[in-house]
């Protein structure tokens, strides 16, 4: 694995211009260079989770004044199913705060996916570490993509969570992708690690056979309370050369410009998807933090000329391969 970060590192230091071009050609070979795809993210549980996440205002180890809330009602996950869909999303994320999910209250959550693949909209779910036979579960329920970020490198993993090993993430991929379920699998820049540790966490992603399919990016949101909150801030140039680096070594995958576009000015936004990012986070809110609005969204795609991917071209994408860059 040494030699393939080494490559990253090289890939990386770069000239900035040098780099987004390689991006681009990347990109353009696998995607239309304009579409990006809209996937809209619903709390469905929240707070009180027993894991302890350094980033994360739903652990219930951290101060924050995250209020907890109970698993919702299935008529009110559709509402909110049926309201992204009809704002141009074409997937549709739950997400629970919890270690794992218990036998129990996987009943619920496959009713829910059943409804909202009823509407037509591809489902998501991210529920923490799954036990034996949870993913075949989903995955009968009609479950397209189950997240579960890596977070960050191997190497950075325990500064940030203690709880559960990266390992026990890895193993939870598997079981997924073993029952036929896509994988969305990315992690969040800024939270103090070094360059050399971004190029491990790409290589890690990159490593998974195939690669995930969808690689959600985030910039640390940093909320009061967290173990994160006073991290240093990621220079954005760096997050912009993390996303080009991302679509250089996983060429098919989509790359998803995630939590913390609340803070990016539009410009930095556009340089994101320059870089290689083809897929966003659509609506008002993520799991607990603000998100640029639709009608914001909507104003800068015309700035830039792009255009929302509908679900028949998210099907016909070519199967993830990846670069091996070694």
């Amino acid at each position: 694995m040494s030699r393939d970060v080494a490559a990253l590192e090289t890939l990386f230091a770069l000239p900035f211009n040098d780099l987004i071009f390689q991006a681009q050609i990347v990109h353009r070979r696998h995607f239309d260079p304009n579409a990006v795809q809209l996937s809209t993210l619903l709390s469905v549980k929240t707070g009180g989770c027993s894991e302890d996440c350094g980033y994360c205002s739903q652990s219930a180890r951290h101060p924050t004044a995250l209020e907890s809330q109970p698993l919702m009602g299935i008529e009110e996950v559709v509402a909110a199913a049926s309201a992204a869909k009809a704002k141009g999303a074409t997937r549709f994320c739950m997400g629970a705060a919890w270690r794992g999910p218990k036998d129990k209250d996987l009943k619920p959550v496959t009713e829910m996916i059943r409804a909202v693949k009823a509407l037509g909209l591809e489902t998501c779910a991210t529920l923490g570490l799954l036990k034996d036979g949870q993913a075949e579960q989903l995955a009968e329920a009609g479950l397209d993509y189950y997240n579960h970020n890596l977070d960050t490198a191997r190497t950075h993993y325990g500064n940030i969570v203690h709880t559960h090993s990266y390992d026990e993430r890895l193993t939870t991929l598997r079981s997924a992708r073993g029952a036929g379920i896509k994988l969305c699998c990315g992690g969040i820049l800024g939270m103090g690690e070094s360059r050399r540790d971004r190029a491990q966490f790409l290589v890690e992603l990159a490593a998974l056979d195939p690669p995930p399919e969808s690689v959600p990016l985030n910039m640390l949101v940093r909320i009061p309370g967290t173990p994160l909150s006073d991290v240093p801030a990621l220079d954005p140039i760096e997050f912009v050369r993390t996303i080009a680096v991302a679509r250089i070594v996983m060429p098919t995958s989509f790359v998803r410009l995630s939590a913390g576009r609340q803070q990016m000015p539009e410009a930095l936004q556009a340089l994101c998807f320059l870089a290689g990012a083809n897929s966003i986070f659509y609506g008002e809110r993520l799991l607990t933090t603000p998100n640029p609005g639709a009608d914001a969204d909507r104003a800068l795609f015309e700035k830039l000329g792009l255009h929302p991917l509908p679900v028949a071209a998210e099907e016909a994408q070519p199967q993830s391969s990846a670069c091996r860059c070694a």
